[in-house]
């Protein structure tokens, strides 16, 4: 009896791999940037990264402290880096930001001022897969990626020279 009901689980353990094999190299999952993610992708992405932030993402404070200098420094650093897929002041996408899959967030309207700092640091430091999301660890610095970070946290409660510095940054938005 027992052997019966291995065997049972056996093959239906083999059964499985074999149909999510088939699935995949069918072409039957969605690989298309402008598809609609199957419900079980879409909570298997989700729950595994806010597992791994919630295990990875450094604890604490910013260790940039807040002042003028640092908060603009940080909108030049996100107008360089950040801008083309997440948009500028304005909060309209570009080009880029409509056809990525995720989508990547318009910060100005949807920010991330209530995430920690470390979850956002973390974002930066390592990008988020299978999304348009790199990672910055090898082209920003240690300081620059807590800077941008500090901006992310502060962009709607700027004081009035990194307001301004934050408002000139372009649109990033297709004209008409």
């Amino acid at each position: 009896m027992t052997k019966g009901f291995v065997a049972g689980v056996v093959a239906t353990l083999v059964a499985g791999l074999i149909g999510a094999y088939l699935f995949v190299s069918l072409g039957l999952m969605p690989a298309n940037a402008d598809g609609i993610p199957p419900g079980l992708e879409k909570w298997a992405a989700r729950k595994s990264l806010h597992a791994t932030i919630d295990r990875q993402a450094p604890k604490g404070a910013n260790p940039v402290a807040v002042s003028d200098k640092a908060l603009i420094a940080g909108v030049k650093i996100y107008h360089e880096n950040c801008a083309v897929c997440h948009g500028g002041p304005d909060g309209k996408p570009s080009n880029i930001a409509v056809g990525l899959y995720q989508h990547a967030p318009q910060l100005a309207r949807h920010g991330v001022e209530d995430d920690g700092a470390g979850e956002t640091y973390w974002k930066v430091f390592h990008g988020i897969r299978m999304t348009g999301m790199p990672s910055y660890h090898h082209t920003l610095s240690e300081e620059q990626i807590w800077t941008v970070t500090l901006f992310l946290q502060n962009m709607d409660k700027l004081p009035a020279a990194a307001e301004k510095a934050w408002k000139a940054v372009p649109s990033q938005a297709p004209k008409a």
